[in-house]
């Protein structure tokens, strides 16, 4: 099973095209917010770990969610492999991805990166919060703000995931039709 990062600032359009990526190449769509809020809707014993932890204002430790992600893999039959939307989201969260993937014969086989003019992502993100009322996408110093903490946090995974040779910047411009056709010609030789 192949094991897909899909990642890009806000208002890139990643999970626009995870969604559209995971039913063509039948991967399992991999979003650690909604798998929490899945686990704790559910009232599993994982789920009640992390409502505790949350319930104090802390954030799920990256075993938990490791544990989780791990719980998700060993239980989907019938996929292609998976596709992480937002996660990981620091180097020790890569290299515990790794070691949790490795532990069961797979590995991390690349990283997508959207990339994006500045201008675009702006106007990307206030056309959303006109359509979705998002409030985080009115506020143009809220986003200058998200976008600035994406490159403070992400920049050091892609850096990481350089070195190991499984980083792909892919062109983020355009129609939403155009960016997938883009991603899909760099999943179709490894699913």
């Amino acid at each position: 099973m192949v094991n897909i990062l899909i990642f890009g600032p806000p208002g890139s359009g990643k999970g626009t095209q995870s969604v559209r990526l995971a039913e063509k190449f039948n991967l399992t769509h991999l979003s650690t917010g909604d798998m929490l809020r899945a686990e704790i809707a559910a009232g599993t014993e994982l789920g009640r770990k992390m409502s505790s932890i949350m319930s104090k204002g802390e954030l799920v430790p990256d075993e938990v969610v490791i544990e989780m992600i791990a719980s998700k893999i060993d239980s989907t039959k019938d996929s292609n492999g998976f596709l992480y939307d937002g996660f990981p989201r620091t180097v020790a969260q890569t290299v515990s991805l790794e070691k949790m993937l490795g532990e069961r014969g797979m590995k991390i086989d690349t990283m997508l990166v959207l990339e994006v003019d500045h201008d675009e992502l702006v106007k990307r993100l206030i056309g959303r919060a006109e359509v979705s009322g998002r409030p985080d996408d009115k506020d143009t110093a809220v986003i200058e703000n998200r976008i600035e903490v994406y490159r403070e946090k992400t920049e050091p995974i892609i850096d990481y995931c350089r070195t190991k040779g499984i980083y792909q910047p892919v062109n983020g411009m355009g129609t939403i039709e155009e960016i997938f056709e883009r991603l899909s010609s760099y999943l179709s030789p490894l699913v």
